[in-house]
C-alpha cells in the first residue's frame, strides 16, 4: 500500500490540474462562437475591447460590456459605441442572456431572425436597421422590455406580438411602419407603455382599445376611426396629428380636460422611456472585470488528499466525460447544424444581486448629435412619477423623424425641377421651391453627388442623421430626404429667398440698421454656439459665408446648409466646377490655417464669423476684385484700423454712419479683431463671442429707451411688409 501512495499522490494532482484548466475554459462554448461571430459582423472594432474573432473567454478576460452568471453570458450592453456593421447570425446561441443592449450606434442590415430566446430586455434603438421585425418574435416568451425606435424599420409590422404575455413595454416610434395594426397587438395583455408615434400607421386603434396602458403615444401617424373610449383612463395619453373623427363619433369625444390636457397632447412627444431596464434579480453573479472565486472539485480534491483510489478514479472518468461533451459541442458548432435547446432562465428574487443597472446617460453631446457622429440619443432612467399626469422629459430636444420622400413626390412638386421653381445654386447643388398639395411650401436641395459605394452612402445618411437632429431658431431645418434611384435630395423648411449677402450688397434694398445687424450678428453666434458646444465631437459649420445666412419675414437669420460639408468631396465634377467659381468670392472668409495638419474647422468658423461682422460693420464684400489691391481683402484691410478711432469710424458702412455709439463701436471692433487672429489658438470660443454681442445689443436697447428687442418701432413695420427695407427700382 505504501508503495502505492506516490502513485496516488500523482493521480490526485494530476487530476486537480485538469480540472484547473477547466476552470480557466469559463465560458461557455456556444456563448464564445455567438461573441466571436458578432465581433467579426461589427468588423473587429477596437472599441470592443477585449473581444477576439477567435479564441479568448468573454467572462475571465473581461470583455467590454459582457457580464456573466457562472459561466453563461447574461448581459450584453455595448450601447453608444460607435459600433458599425450588421448582428450576425449566431445571437439565438446566447441561450441565458437577459439584456441585449446594442442603441445608439451604426448597425445595419435587418434585426437577426434569430434573437436570444431567453432575453427579457432588447433595446436596439438610434441604429440604422432596415426591413421589419422577424417573424420569430412570438418564440421570446420571456421578452418584457423591446425598444426598436430611431431606425429605417419600414413595411407593414404583421402578426408578431402573439404569445408575447410578458410583453410590458414597447417602443416602435421613429421608423417609417406602414398599414394597420395587426390583431396580436391586442393580445398583449400586460403591456402598460406604448410608443408609435411618427411612422405611418393606418386603420383603427381598436386593438389597443382594451390593453391596461398607462402611456400611451400614437401621434403623428394616419389613423383614423373613432377614439376608444377606454383611452381617457390612459394617465398619459398622446393622440394628435392623426385622422380621428372627434365630431359625431360614437362613443362621443367627451374626455374631461383634466385627463386629455390640450398642451400634452399637441406639444412634443415625449422621450420614450422604454430603454430603461428594470431590475430584474439573479443570484450573485460574475461582471466582467470583477471575477468571482467559484469552487472547483480541484479545490476539493486538495483538501481530501487522502481519497481512495476508487473515488480518483471515478473523478478522472467524470473528467473525460465533461471533455468529450465539450468537444462534442464544438464539433457542432463548426458544422453548423447544432441545433440547441432553448432553456429557460429562472430568475429567483429572494437574497440576490440585481442585475440592472442604471443605462449609461448619453448626451447630444456625446451626438451625440451625439446628435451623429449621430445625435446621438439621450438615456432616461425610469424613476417614480410625481404625478397622475406628470410628463415625460425630452430626450435630447430631439425633432420627429425626418420624412423619407419618393422622387415622384418632389418631382410633382417642384415642377420636375424646373427653372421657374430653381432658388439658386450653391456649392453642394442646386435649390429648388417645392409647392406640394397640401399648399405647404419647401425647399429642396438636390445634391448631385457621383455613384456612391456603399460606406459613402452610409456617410450620406451620416450627414441626414446629424442635420435632421439640429433644432434651433436660427438654424433652417431639415425635414426629410430622397434617395430613390440614385438621386441625393433634402428636404429644408421654406425661408423667404433673401440672403444676408443680398441685403447687405444688393443695391434694391435699403441698409440695415446697426440694431438690427447686431441681431443678425447674434442670431448667427448662437446657432455656431449651438453647433460646437451642445455636440460632442462638434460641429462645425465649416462653410460659413452671408451667401448661407437666410432672412426670414422677421429679419432673424437663419444659417442654413449646416453640417453638410463633408459631402464636398462627393459632388460631381460640374457640382465641383461650379463650387470653384463660387469659392473664388468666399475666399476673404478661409482662416490662415485651412488644410494644414492640426486644421480645427470650429476655430476656423470663428474666423468666418470675424469676417462677417467685418462685413456687417463695413458694407464691404469679404474679397472685392473691383477695389484697388490694397483693398480687395476686407481682413487684409481693416485689420489695421479696428484699433485706431478715426479710421474705424471711416471704416462703417455708409448706410448706417453715426448711427453708433463710439463705445458700442470699439466693443464691436474687439470681438472682430479676436475672431480674426492669426493664431486659431487666440480665438475665443462661440460661447464667449454670444455673452459679448448679447452685451452690446442690450446697452444699445437700454440707450434707445429700454426696447424690449431693440430694434427701433418704425423698424418694426417694415420686418413684415418691406415698406422701408425694400428700396424703389433704380
Amino acid at each position: 500500500m505504501a508503495k502505492q501512495c506516490p502513485h496516488l499522490c500523482l493521480a490526485v494532482m494530476i487530476f486537480s490540474a485538469i480540472l484547473a484548466s477547466q476552470a480557466w475554459a469559463f465560458t461557455n462554448p456556444l456563448d464564445v462562437t455567438a461573441l466571436q461571430d458578432f465581433y467579426r459582423s461589427l468588423s473587429y472594432p477596437p472599441e470592443l475591447k477585449g473581444w477576439r474573432a477567435e479564441g479568448g473567454d468573454p467572462c475571465e478576460e473581461a470583455w467590454t460590456g459582457v457580464s456573466c452568471f457562472q459561466s453563461s453570458v447574461i448581459y450584453l450592453k455595448i450601447q453608444g459605441l460607435n459600433l458599425t456593421g450588421y448582428f450576425g447570425s449566431q445571437l439565438n446561441n446566447l441561450h441565458y442572456l437577459k439584456h441585449l443592449d446594442a442603441s445608439s450606434n451604426y448597425i445595419l442590415g435587418e434585426i437577426p431572425y434569430n434573437l436570444p430566446p431567453n432575453a427579457t430586455h432588447i433595446n436596439l434603438a438610434y441604429n440604422y436597421l432596415r426591413q421589419s421585425i422577424p417573424l420569430s418574435l412570438p418564440t421570446m416568451k420571456y421578452l418584457r422590455h423591446i425598444n426598436l425606435s430611431h431606425n429605417l424599420l419600414s413595411g407593414p409590422i404583421g402578426n408578431v406580438f402573439t404569445g408575447l404575455q410578458n410583453l410590458r413595454v414597447l417602443d416602435l416610434s421613429y421608423n417609417n411602419f406602414t398599414g394597420d395594426l395587426p390583431s396580436s397587438f391586442g393580445s398583449l395583455t400586460n403591456l402598460t407603455e406604448l410608443f408609435l408615434q411618427n411612422n405611418n400607421f393606418t386603420g383603427s386603434v381598436t386593438y389597443l382599445a382594451e390593453l391596461p396602458l398607462t402611456d400611451l403615444d400614437i401621434q403623428n401617424n394616419f389613423f383614423s376611426g373613432i377614439i376608444p373610449k377606454h383611452f381617457q383612463s390612459i394617465p398619459n395619453l398622446w393622440i394628435w396629428g392623426n385622422g380621428f373623427h372627434v365630431g359625431d363619433s360614437t362613443p362621443p369625444w367627451d374626455f374631461p380636460s383634466e385627463t386629455v390636457p390640450i398642451d400634452q397632447n399637441i406639444g412634443a412627444p415625449p422621450a420614450v422611456q422604454s430603454s430603461a431596464i428594470e431590475n430584474e434579480n439573479y443570484p450573485s453573479y460574475k461582471e466582467s472585470g470583477h471575477k468571482k472565486k467559484r469552487p472547483t472539485p480541484g479545490g476539493i480534491a486538495f483538501v481530501i488528499g487522502g481519497v481512495t483510489m476508487v473515488a480518483t478514479c471515478a473523478a478522472l472518468v467524470i473528467v473525460i466525460h465533461i471533455k468529450r461533451s465539450r468537444a462534442k459541442k464544438l464539433k457542432q458548432l463548426g458544422s453548423g447544424n447544432n441545433s440547441p435547446q432553448s432553456l429557460p432562465v429562472n430568475t429567483p428574487r429572494d437574497g440576490s444581486t440585481s442585475l440592472g443597472e442604471t443605462p449609461q446617460r448619453m448626451s447630444v453631446s456625446s451626438p451625440r448629435v451625439h446628435c451623429p457622429r449621430r445625435v446621438p440619443p439621450v438615456y432616461h432612467t425610469r424613476t417614480e412619477k410625481k404625478s397622475r399626469r406628470r410628463s415625460f422629459s425630452r430626450r435630447c430636444r430631439l425633432p420627429a423623424r425626418t420624412k423619407l420622400y419618393t422622387v415622384a413626390e418632389l418631382q410633382s412638386a417642384t415642377n420636375s425641377f424646373s427653372e421657374e421653381n430653381l432658388l439658386g445654386e450653391g456649392s453642394l447643388g442646386s435649390v429648388y421651391k417645392a409647392e406640394f398639395p397640401d399648399g405647404q411650401i419647401l425647399a429642396v436641395k438636390n445634391i448631385n453627388l457621383i455613384s456612391l459605394s456603399l460606406t459613402e452612402e452610409e456617410q450620406f445618411m451620416d450627414v441626414v442623421w446629424t442635420a435632421s437632429r439640429l433644432r434651433h431658431p436660427n438654424i433652417v431645418t431639415l425635414l426629410g430626404y430622397c434617395i430613390e434611384h440614385g438621386q441625393h435630395l433634402l428636404v429644408y423648411e421654406h425661408v423667404r429667398n433673401l440672403s444676408l449677402g443680398d441685403a447687405l450688397h444688393n443695391q434694391a434694398y435699403k441698409s440695415l440698421s446697426w440694431s438690427l445687424r447686431l441681431q443678425i450678428a447674434l442670431g448667427v453666434a448662437r446657432a455656431l454656439d449651438y453647433l460646437h458646444s451642445t455636440f460632442s465631437p462638434p460641429i462645425a459649420h465649416s462653410n460659413l459665408k452671408a451667401a448661407n445666412v437666410l432672412l426670414d419675414e422677421e429679419l432673424t437669420s437663419r444659417l442654413c446648409d449646416c453640417g453638410l460639408a463633408v459631402l464636398r468631396p462627393l459632388t460631381s465634377n460640374r457640382v465641383k466646377i461650379k463650387a470653384s467659381e463660387i469659392a473664388i468670392c468666399d475666399t476673404g472668409y478661409i482662416a490662415h490655417e485651412h488644410d494644414q495638419p492640426g486644421f480645427d474647422n470650429t476655430k476656423s468658423d470663428i474666423y468666418a464669423f470675424g469676417v462677417l461682422l467685418l462685413e456687417l460693420l463695413t458694407g464691404r464684400k469679404p474679397f472685392d476684385n473691383s477695389r484697388p489691391r490694397e483693398e480687395q481683402s476686407l481682413v487684409r484691410w481693416a485689420s489695421s484700423r479696428l484699433h485706431d478711432s478715426e479710421s474705424l469710424e471711416e471704416m462703417v458702412d455708409p448706410g448706417i454712419k453715426r448711427t453708433i455709439p463710439s463705445k458700442a463701436l470699439s466693443g464691436f471692433a474687439d470681438i472682430v479683431s479676436l475672431c480674426i487672429q492669426a493664431v486659431k489658438e487666440f480665438r475665443p470660443p462661440m460661447s464667449e463671442i454670444v455673452e459679448s454681442l448679447n452685451s452690446l445689443l442690450e446697452k444699445l436697447s437700454m440707450a434707445k429707451g429700454g426696447a424690449a428687442d431693440g430694434i427701433e418701432e418704425d423698424e418694426k413695420s417694415f420686418c413684415s411688409t418691406y415698406t422701408r427695407f425694400i428700396g424703389s427700382p433704380e
